[in-house]
């Protein structure tokens, strides 16, 4: 994957097979402490403790239809190339929390791309799960919450080609 924007909807559809319900993915970065940090949160079922123990391999896979699962290994790998770190908890029951950090200026660090598309596309495919994005920078904050977009769309579906290019819109600081 050529950028974490991709490494993020990879992980985003596994949350969304262990069907969460609200899935949170919040990044910050700080030039100021030279660092990228990378959170994916999600309510879905989680994962056992031997699951958990394989999921970082790159030939393991929980689907039936293939045995290979990169997504996790990928984003591991890069975040560690970059000098950063990965981390990855689940609970059963509860869901799974993801988190990297890679260094801003380190040469080997991918580009963030397009994160707001990323989540257009997962709202557009899933529009009944609740999706939270927050970008933070040193000076300034997005939050994008699409519980509360639902509230004040009063039913007019949230996956709608209006309100798509409404959301966009609204995903840009």
């Amino acid at each position: 994957m050529k950028e974490i924007a991709l490494n993020i909807l990879d992980i985003a559809n596994n949350s969304i097979r262990a069907k969460c319900t609200l899935l949170e993915i919040k990044i910050t970065e700080s030039v100021k402490d030279n660092l990228l940090t990378l959170a994916i949160i999600d309510d879905g079922c989680g994962m056992d403790a031997t699951t958990l123990a394989k999921v970082t391999d790159p030939f393991f896979s929980s689907r039936t239809t293939r045995h290979i699962g990169l997504g996790v290994p990928f984003l591991k790998q890069h975040a560690e190339l970059a000098g950063g770190k990965f981390e990855i908890t689940s609970t059963v029951g509860v869901g799974t929390n993801v988190f990297a950090t890679f260094v801003l200026n380190h040469p080997d660090r991918q580009p963030l791309g397009d994160v707001p598309d990323v989540l257009l596309m997962l709202i557009a495919s899933n529009p009944e799960i609740d999706f939270y994005y927050s970008f933070t920078t040193d000076d300034d904050e997005l939050v994008f919450d699409t519980r509360e977009i639902k509230k004040v769309l009063e039913g007019i579906p949230i996956n709608s080609p209006e309100v798509l290019k409404m959301l966009k819109d609204m995903m840009v600081l």
